[in-house]
């Protein structure tokens, strides 16, 4: 049955081609977004959701939403989408980040040319028939010093824009390299010491509870005067009381806001202020920024419901449709590593360790990673997925920590997979051989090769004869048949192990026959997603 999209938004109609022609059952509903009750009531029947900012992917809504597989919003910002409810329920939340990085960028150069030039101002007052040619004294740009706050995709055009107009350019961004600083023509500086240079602030970073306020009164007070602040960026960047009255007081000169902390924005303290311009959150909106984001939701989310590939998601990393191609096998493989080391364990988890070696140790970890956690988390909670898991994982205070390494045995890659309780430490390794199959190499630290079926029985005992016809016997006589037997042992006459895979799962009549015969240390059916 093909994927079901809900588009609750009004998205451009070349979107809703891109769904139909990738074979996705695509409902187009435009105005279902704004109807919460409606939306709650019908969300039920989709695999996935195509929202811009009108739809609010609430808490209600996600827990109505029994099918959902992915919430597509098309544009940055996400903050009316509820992502820890749809992380817990194993949703994945993606954005288009790109898809409007220059026409944001544009708009923030534009309100830095209105701010300097007092042009909304000069115009209205040239609308009302007046001539106040010398009420309207601007500044230049040229050879004006402008600080950057945050030089990644956005805050990176902004500042080659800014060259351009041959203004100097100093950026606070605490992922920013020196390397790349030097790339980019820009200079790398503390917050302190943009704040006292630049003549031109400009906000180009996500609102996290780091950069909530990151101008603060504070950080106001620290400007050198007569500086014009502009945040095209995000509400909540700017302390905007305190704003009003740096301006009010004449300490700050100007300012330029698209963006504000309560929106829709019908009252706000900058609001009526002389050379305060502002606009109501049109960073993205340029006809080709719109039809942008709208294709670029539409081919992520067709991806990833068709063939599991990744791009821009908020709380699952990414991978490509070629990543998926070759790293399938692998993620099956770090799913059932998982799973056997989750139905294993019965005490809580303090740390799950994940080696990589050889080959798989280039390949997409992150994503591997996810694989182990949500099937060892499967055990607890059918319903965790690759999206969910990490989330659990981290409420329950388990520490996750990865290690990759060159190859260093007989197998061209391989992951190795080491939980820890307070009792004991349990592991188990894998490969993926040239046909595709997951294989279970190590348990224990003892060398086997057993391929991966839905039912399996694992048992340990003493190496001591006996334990083949016992366990062929008591399978045979009670009508179940083995597909696959592997054994091995850390040496002669000491532990060993045996891992059958199996038809049909065990009956538990059979678990209990097998233990009663005392040849056993222990007796564990197993259940894998081999699907």
């Amino acid at each position: 049955m093909a994927p079901k999209v809900l588009i609750s938004d009004k998205l451009s109609p070349a979107a809703v081609q891109i769904f139909k022609d990738r074979g996705i059952d695509v409902d187009f509903q435009p105005d279902v977004g704004k109807d919460k009750d409606k939306l709650a009531e019908i969300i039920g029947d989709y695999d996935g959701l195509a929202i811009r900012s009108a739809t609010k992917a609430t808490a209600k809504i996600i827990a109505a939403a029994t099918n959902l597989k992915v919430i597509g919003r098309a544009g940055i910002g996400t903050d009316n989408i509820d992502k820890d409810a749809a992380s817990k329920k194993g949703i994945i939340v993606m954005n288009t980040p790109f898809g409007n990085m220059i026409t944001t960028a544009e708009h923030a150069i534009a309100m830095m040319f209105a701010v300097a030039r007092q042009i909304p101002e000069a115009s209205a007052s040239t609308h009302a028939g007046k001539w106040e040619k010398s009420k309207f004294m601007g500044v230049e740009l040229t050879g004006k010093t402008l600080g950057v706050i945050g030089a990644g995709n956005i805050g990176g055009i902004v500042c080659d824009r800014a060259k351009g107009l041959k203004m100097k350019v100093v950026a606070y961004d605490p992922f920013l390299g020196e390397e790349k600083a030097k790339k980019m023509g820009v200079e790398k500086v503390e917050l302190d010491a943009l704040l006292a240079r630049a003549d031109f602030i400009t906000l180009h970073v996500p609102f996290t509870d780091q950069t909530a306020n990151i101008l603060s009164a504070e950080a106001i007070a620290k400007m050198r005067p007569g500086v014009r602040i502009i945040n095209c960026a995000r509400g909540g960047l700017v302390d905007e009381e305190a704003l009003a009255a740096a301006l009010k007081s004449g300490h700050v000169a100007g300012a330029a806001f698209d963006v504000f902390s309560q929106e829709p924005a019908t009252e706000n303290p900058l609001f009526n202020l002389p050379n305060v311009v502002c606009t109501p959150h049109l960073g993205a909106a340029t006809s080709e920024a719109q039809e942008n984001v709208a294709l670029q939701v539409a081919e992520q989310m067709s991806d990833y419901l068709l063939t599991g590939a990744v791009s821009n998601a908020l709380n699952m990393p990414s991978v490509t449709a070629e990543e998926a191609k070759v790293m399938g096998p692998w993620l099956k493989l770090s799913g059932h590593l998982g799973a056997f080391i989750g139905q294993m364990t019965d005490e809580p988890i303090k740390a799950i360790n994940i080696l990589y070696d050889g080959s798989v140790a280039e390949m997409n970890l992150s994503a591997l990673n996810c694989g182990v956690i949500a099937g060892i988390m499967k055990k607890a909670n059918p319903d965790v997925n690759m999206v969910s898991a990490p989330v659990i994982a981290q409420e329950r205070g388990i520490t996750i920590s990865t290690t990759n390494q060159s190859k260093s045995g007989v197998f061209d890659g391989y992951i190795k997979v080491t939980v820890v309780t307070d009792k004991r430490e349990r592991s188990i390794a894998g490969t993926v051989f040239s046909d595709g199959k997951p294989r279970f190499i190590q348990i224990k630290g003892i060398q086997i090769d057993a391929e991966v079926g839905a039912h399996m029985l694992y048992t340990t005992n003493e190496d001591v004869p006996g334990i083949i016809g016992t366990l062929g016997q008591t399978m045979g006589e009670n009508g179940v048949n083995i597909a696959n037997f592997t054994l091995g042992r850390a040496e002669a006459k000491g532990e060993a192990i045996a891992l059958l895979y199996v038809d049909d799962q065990v009956p538990a009549p059979v678990i209990k026959k097998l233990e009663k015969t005392g040849m056993f240390t222990q007796v564990k059916p197993l259940i894998f997603d081999v699907a």
